[in-house]
């Protein structure tokens, strides 16, 4: 089945969930313009997520995603996190900051019985997860109202398992993508490939559909994805110029320079492993540091450094995130790039 029938979508486009950089506006824009524009919700509260549906249902009628997060939330670990803060104290001490004095962040929370009560007023046509899937009570929930369930799967294992819990589609997350690494079954570095080794690997091991994600920035990227036998493609980086993201002005400043052609996973910013452009923090602190806050707990110590200096016009302490490809960004609608991103395919029918 292709995604177009499985969705109910014209164009076998996905835009990625990216928490911290758009809201409601980016989704509406994509689910417009015939794809499947998604909301990321990890990091909303439930008055926030209900305000947030509410108006993303106000101004589209088409299929729409919605994302969470279905981590395991760590134990607090006081040495870990005192660690954490002394390696930050030279930053604050040059910034004139107390680093005892952390702001209240929004955190990052997995799916819940909370979460799904309020999606049931909305009946979201499609949830996806990241970091595995939730309770199997949760998931009959969403089967009940019609919804379909995707999540990423970044090895083979993972997504034989995806299809062994019943999800109706695997997005194939390649080593390129931007932002949060999706692996559950292990976290070993050597177990991640890049995205075109990963597709037909997937494709051949599962029925269900497989969407291609990682790297992927223009029209040629997805027919390439889609001639491995993807059924179409979850796109993130391309969109973070649009004028419905609410990227940040540091973060969108940082897109544009030749800096951002050079990634890293890090795990500074959260705890969890996750693609950004390098800054002064990836390199002087890592980018992969072991004796840090596990994920989510890490980001709480790093955010009035963050602040402060992107109250400077600095982003060496933000989490730029982005994929290996950062070609495809453009200033352009959202609308307008879902449609050039499925140019070749339709051009081609």
């Amino acid at each position: 089945m292709n995604l177009q029938k499985l969705f109910g979508i014209e164009l076998p486009i996905i835009q990625a969930p990216m928490a911290g950089v758009q809201g409601n506006a980016l989704a509406v824009a994509v689910s417009n313009a015939g794809g499947l524009g998604s909301l990321p919700c990890a990091m909303l509260s439930p008055e926030n997520l209900r305000n947030e549906l509410a108006a993303l249902t106000s101004q589209t009628n088409k299929p729409y995603n919605v994302n969470f997060f279905c981590h395991v939330p760590p134990e607090p670990d006081a040495k870990r996190e005192q660690s954490w803060r002394k390696a930050l104290s030279p930053y604050f001490e040059e910034f004139g900051l107390a680093p005892n004095e952390v702001p209240q962040q929004p955190g990052r929370t997995p799916f819940s019985a909370e979460a799904a009560d309020i999606l049931e007023e909305f009946k979201p046509p499609v949830v996806s997860f990241h970091f595995g899937l939730p309770k199997p009570e949760l998931l009959a929930r969403i089967r009940a109202w019609g919804g379909k369930i995707l999540s990423s799967a970044t090895t083979v294992d993972e997504a034989l398992w995806l299809e062994a819990h019943g999800v109706d589609a695997i997005i194939a997350q390649g080593l390129e993508a931007g932002g949060h690494r999706g692996f559950f079954l292990s976290k070993d570095p050597a177990t991640q490939v890049g995205t075109f080794a990963l597709i037909p690997q997937i494709v051949q091991a599962v029925r269900v559909p497989v969407i291609a994600a990682g790297g992927i920035a223009d029209a040629s990227g997805v027919a390439a994805a889609m001639a491995l036998g993807a059924a179409g493609a979850q796109i993130g980086t391309a969109y973070l110029l649009c004028p419905e993201a609410t990227t940040s002005v540091v973060h969108r400043a940082a897109l544009k320079t030749r800096e951002a052609r050079t990634t890293a996973l890090t795990n500074l910013f959260s705890g969890g492993a996750a693609r950004g452009i390098v800054n002064r923090l990836m390199r002087e602190q890592g980018p992969m540091n072991g004796q840090i806050p596990e994920f989510p707990l890490a980001s709480a110590a790093l955010a009035p450094l963050r602040a402060k200096a992107e109250s400077l016009g600095n982003g060496d302490f933000s989490p730029l995130w982005a994929g290996q490809n950062v070609s495809g960004c453009k200033e352009i609608s959202a609308a307008q790039l879902t449609r050039e991103l499925a140019d070749y395919i339709q051009n081609s029918r």
